[in-house]
């Protein structure tokens, strides 16, 4: 898939719940870019599908191949912290499907999600990024992220300790 005409980009809906939770739960089960360690069931999920309307600070954008309708993958933003002086913030994420990486779909959906939150009175976007994951980092650079620092092992999975390096981006 390298053609960005082959891909649209959309609001993420309820009808993409069992496609979001299986591209998510790949990461869960086999990678260390989520810190989750349990596969979630659909039902699981939907709170956090629920959690992101199509209009506020709190989007969910999602890629799908435009002749099959496959979800490729998906970006949201999401509540930086819970307390109310942390509003203007969000924490952003891209998943791609694992083999529809490097074909420029993350760069659709974060140029799709910061479209949508532009109007949104948002201050700051920060991204967590599990090390190393040079892809990850190259994509958040190219957004005009900036590194602000490491978390040294933060997370602990798969037997091993991994950092979690922190990157902020001015809305």
């Amino acid at each position: 898939m390298s053609e960005h005409a082959e891909v649209q980009v959309r609001p993420g809906d309820e009808g993409d719940l069992v496609a979001l939770t299986d591209l998510y739960n790949h990461y869960v089960r086999e990678t260390a870019v989520t810190f989750d360690t349990t596969p979630f069931t659909p039902a699981e999920r939907r709170p956090w599908l629920l959690s992101h309307p199509v209009d506020g600070p709190h989007r969910l954008m999602v890629a799908t191949a435009a002749d099959t309708g496959r979800v490729l993958g998906y970006a949201s933003s999401s509540p930086f912290r819970a307390k109310p002086a942390y509003a203007t913030s969000v924490e952003t994420t891209v998943y791609v499907a694992p083999d529809s990486g490097r074909c420029g779909i993350g760069t659709l959906l974060y140029q799709a999600l910061f479209d949508a939150l532009a109007d949104e009175g948002l201050h700051r976007a920060y991204a967590g990024i599990a090390q190393p994951n040079a892809a990850s980092t190259a994509l958040h650079e190219r957004f005009g992220f900036r590194y602000v620092g490491t978390y040294l092992e933060v997370g602990h999975k798969f037997g091993r300790w991994w950092d979690v390096a922190w990157h902020e981006k001015e809305l």
